[in-house]
């Protein structure tokens, strides 16, 4: 391998960007006296390079480091539906088919565009009930807007975007587990929102298992 010179290894690293005479390092250097001309401003700036030693080392706390860099993710998944409230593999199928054709309507089509607007499912029925203190769940409009919003995405999603869907997959999947019956209006939407962000948005760890 061939010998290169220390200066000419350091310039192919850090190529110098501007004509500068060689510095005399001999010569005398006080830097309580400020540089009169460029050419002078220049070469106090070589002599404080050359002063830099070649390899730094910085001086870390091992466990300092360790302590400022514990960090907890979440990387849980959706909590499985009850017993007979997880809906089929063909009913999530259908709605993702069907939630397809909502986010493409056409521009003369005035049913699409409020199907697209309010929400297929959502406005179709009125399926996620009104939330009380006594029925937790989510409201008539939200679920509307929560439909709406998710047929606004577009993929591939944005990282804000994923963990949002996710955190509103999973929050759906907490107010089924409260839900006291499977027959209840709210389940089936609960069902299509979780459906959309797992099957749709491909957040297959989310799904449903088929019932």
């Amino acid at each position: 391998m061939a010998w290169v010179p220390a200066e000419s290894a350091v310039e192919e690293l850090m190529p110098r960007l501007l004509p500068v005479e060689p510095c005399d390092l001999t010569e005398g250097f006080d830097p309580s006296v400020p540089p009169r001309t460029p050419q002078e401003y220049l070469r106090r700036v070589q002599i404080e390079a050359a002063q830099c030693p070649d390899v730094v080392v910085a001086q870390i706390d091992p466990k300092k480091l360790k302590r400022k860099q514990s960090v907890n993710i979440s990387l849980s998944g959706c909590q499985p539906a009850p017993e007979g409230y997880s809906p089929t593999l063909q009913w999530q199928q259908q709605q993702v088919a069907q939630f397809s054709t909502v986010r493409q309507p056409k521009s003369e089509d005035e049913e699409g565009w409020k199907k697209f607007c309010l929400g297929e499912k959502l406005c179709a029925d009125g399926a996620v009930g009104p939330a009380t203190n006594e029925s937790p769940g989510i409201d008539y409009v939200q679920g509307r807007w929560l439909y709406a919003l998710l047929a606004c995405l577009e993929k591939p999603l944005l990282p804000e975007a994923h963990s949002l869907i996710r955190q509103l997959a999973r929050r759906c999947s907490e107010v089924r587990l409260l839900v006291d019956s499977k027959d209840d209006e709210r389940v089936p939407a609960l069902n299509l929102l979780i459906c959309l962000v797992s099957r749709y948005f491909d957040q297959r760890d989310l799904a449903d298992e088929p019932s």
